[in-house]
């Protein structure tokens, strides 16, 4: 592992401590046992180092291709964001705050838009119904990560789990009446 992969696992493991309000870089330094101005040899700012949790985010959770139809792929790419997000503490927040529009997850979005299209939507009525389950994706995670603490029980993760099918069940029905 490069320094500045320890860096960033120390980062994240930090943010799962004390979450993302209280994660500053002069208590990564400490954590690390350095000077905060070295940190700067591995990231120029805090938002780079920010930036690069996101990714990590995005990055270690599986990718999602299902094979199915339009609903069942909005509910795996809807479902495999929120469990991406709740692998940290107040990840959802990290990610929408911070998530700088790279390569990848402008592919991801062209995806997913592309699922919609295919589905029968036409250009606006695909990137509404997108920006609607990602807004819903997120709204939702941050409230939940905001409600339930880092990390939730078993019993409350499996209610938030319904919680959440439910509603995205709620946007799918009105994508389905979108094409009728």
């Amino acid at each position: 592992m490069s320094r500045r992969d320890e860096v960033l696992q120390a980062a994240l493991d930090l943010l799962d401590e004390v979450g993302l309000d209280a994660l500053t870089t002069r208590r990564l330094a400490e954590r690390l046992g350095v000077r905060p101005g070295a940190l700067y040899r591995h990231f120029d700012s805090k938002r780079a180092l920010l930036e690069a949790m996101v990714q990590h985010l995005l990055t270690s959770a599986p990718e999602t291709q299902v094979a199915g139809d339009w609903a069942q792929q909005v509910r795996a790419v809807a479902g495999a964001g929120r469990a991406a997000m709740l692998t940290r503490r107040d990840g959802a927040r990290l990610l929408v705050s911070h998530l700088a529009p790279s390569e990848a997850a402008r592919a991801g979005w062209e995806r997913f838009v592309g699922v919609l299209r295919g589905a029968g939507l036409d250009e606006p009525g695909a990137l509404l119904a997108a920006d609607t389950v990602f807004s819903y994706v997120n709204g939702f995670t941050i409230e939940e990560q905001t409600r339930d603490g880092f990390p939730q029980t078993a019993e409350r993760r499996a209610w938030r789990d319904q919680v959440f099918q439910a509603g995205l069940e709620l946007i799918v029905a009105g994508i389905r009446t979108s094409l009728s």
